[in-house]
């Protein structure tokens, strides 16, 4: 769904057991995202998650300087593939 602001609700997503989502189709031909793009999860306990596409102008520094306000995030350490995971 598309307004005059270039703002868009996609819908629902449903968590899959393994932790997973599916992005829906229209939300990837906006955002131009193709298999073995890289997503950026952010995360404020009040304000909610976010996903952000990474690339190589420095966005994603950008973006997580103003989701956080300048304060440096607290990492996960829940990397998959730092624990030997897959990408399934």
């Amino acid at each position: 769904m598309k307004n005059a602001k270039r703002k868009y609700l996609f819908g629902l997503v449903r968590l899959s057991d393994k932790g997973q989502i599916v992005i829906p189709k229209e939300a990837r031909e906006v955002f131009g995202l193709k298999p073995g793009d890289q997503l950026l999860l952010l995360g404020d306990v009040k304000k909610g998650m976010a996903l952000v596409k990474v690339d190589e102008c420095g966005l994603v520094e950008k973006i997580s300087g103003e989701v956080f306000e300048n304060e440096r995030p607290e990492e996960s350490g829940t990397d998959e593939k730092a624990e030997g995971g897959t990408d399934a």
